[in-house]
């Protein structure tokens, strides 16, 4: 055979088997098909879950088949990369129905078993006349604390024995000293001598050095009198209204932050009301901080931000005109000082949503709130372009903010008898969350 022939049949075969019918696996035009249509599928999985992700109804990461696309952990950071050509509102709202961290239904579950199962045991000593067991009063920026006082002994959590007791309450009010007179030196000797008496009568406090014990003090003089016993103010929980971070020695997630109620509301909450919100922005108090030296001398004399330098007068119309403003603007500016206030839980009662302008502070319900769905938080170095932050944030975030602002309206309410969900409960929601405590 010549070459040539060689060559011939050789092309032939060739030909004979490009031809030749061949199997499904082998069929290179329906196997290219197929690669196709799968990644045609593919696409439009990822299509759906970009879409299904950056809804603003999405409350946890949304899971296709074995894909699971999670939120950006740079929009979902409490701090923001900031650029001049992106705008905040561009930055932060991925905004979804919930206002809890964890999903609802988990938070319900959890809070339930609380509700069952929680137990707090009270000491009994103390004269109830005195400092202990009984509040001064319901009224006032220092309200919380007494109704704490009162609403823990009316609702369900106590317990008469101490050995259910998950954590232990050291009943002992600074602001009942203070309204006696006593100095800062007497009452620290006051909280020094009960501690003592705890120790010495009762094993509790000695099998974890006071770690599974807590005391409740909202007026920053509590905070100042218990500075003076080690062990209480570095193992015990404190509840306070006071909770930052730089000069008061509080301690995140083991410390709870009270929320500072003032108390009563002569006039009902604010809802939904977009349209009568005209103001940009409101703030009322005194500069008794660089922050707020600032925020005067920025926006004092703004057309659209209503800056008050000076603390407004409850006892003549002061008060009317406090509550309007309240009322009237989007936001309500709450710049960080050297004292407690009840600024956040009076624009939350209002429906006017808060401005936090702090560096080193641990809100209300921190562990349980996600308070970027209903609250702005800025650096206090933001303070030079708060206007074109609030400006930039459109109309439909901001009622997304109010609309879960006032879902969260009734945890910042104390009622006595408590309710369920009021702002007792949630307090004592976040001690059950710190009843797993290290035993020494």
């Amino acid at each position: 055979m010549s070459p040539s022939q060689e060559r011939s049949i050789s092309v032939e075969n060739l030909l004979g088997i490009r031809n030749h019918p061949r199997g499904s696996c082998g069929c290179v035009h329906r196997t290219t098909a197929a690669c196709i249509v799968v990644n045609i599928i593919y696409m439009l999985v990822l299509y759906v879950c970009f879409k299904q992700l950056h809804s603003p109804l999405r409350q946890v990461p949304f899971k296709c088949s074995h894909l699971t696309l999670l939120p950006n952990p740079i929009l979902h950071s409490h701090h923001f990369v900031t650029s001049k050509f992106d705008s905040y509102a561009q930055r932060v709202f991925l905004l979804d129905s919930t206002v809890f961290h964890s999903p609802e239904e988990a938070f319900h579950l959890d809070y339930e078993r609380m509700e069952e199962e929680f137990k707090v045991f009270v000491y009994p000593d103390g004269d109830p006349e005195t400092y202990f067991h009984t509040p001064r009063k319901l009224t006032g920026k220092y309200a919380s604390e007494g109704y704490f006082f009162k609403n823990i002994r009316e609702s369900r959590f106590v317990t008469d024995d101490p050995r259910r007791a998950h954590l232990f309450f050291l009943p002992i009010s600074c602001h009942k000293m203070r309204g006696r007179g006593l100095t800062n030196e007497r009452m620290t000797d006051e909280v020094k001598k009960y501690v003592q008496y705890v120790k010495f009568k009762y094993p509790y406090w000695n099998r974890t050095l006071g770690a599974d014990h807590f005391f409740v003090t909202c007026h920053d003089i509590g905070v100042k009198a218990t500075k003076g016993v080690p062990h209480l103010m570095k193992n015990s929980i404190r509840v306070v209204c006071s909770s930052r971070y730089d000069d008061d020695d509080y301690i995140p997630h083991k410390d709870v932050t009270l929320p500072q109620v003032q108390l009563p509301f002569y006039n009902p909450p604010g809802g939904n009301d977009f349209k009568n919100r005209n103001t940009l922005a409101f703030w009322a108090g005194l500069s008794d901080s660089r922050l707020k030296d600032n925020l005067r001398a920025m926006w004092n004399n703004d057309t659209e931000l209503d800056i008050q330098n000076n603390r407004i007068d409850f006892r003549s119309t002061g008060r009317v005109v406090f509550m309007d403003r309240l009322y009237k603007s989007k936001f309500c500016l709450c710049p960080q000082g050297p004292i407690g206030s009840s600024r956040i839980s009076d624009s939350i009662h209002f429906g006017c949503v808060p401005v936090i302008m702090s560096n080193y502070y641990d809100l209300p319900f921190n562990d349980i709130l996600d308070w970027r769905k209903f609250s702005v938080i800025l650096k206090e170095r933001d303070v030079y372009r708060l206007k074109d932050i609030l400006k930039s944030m459109s109309d439909k975030n901001f009622m997304i903010l109010n609309q879960n602002l006032v879902k969260i309206q009734k945890h910042f309410t104390w009622n006595t008898p408590p309710v369920r969900l009021d702002a007792f409960h949630m307090v004592m929601y976040e001690l059950w969350l710190r009843r797993h405590l290290i035993r020494y």
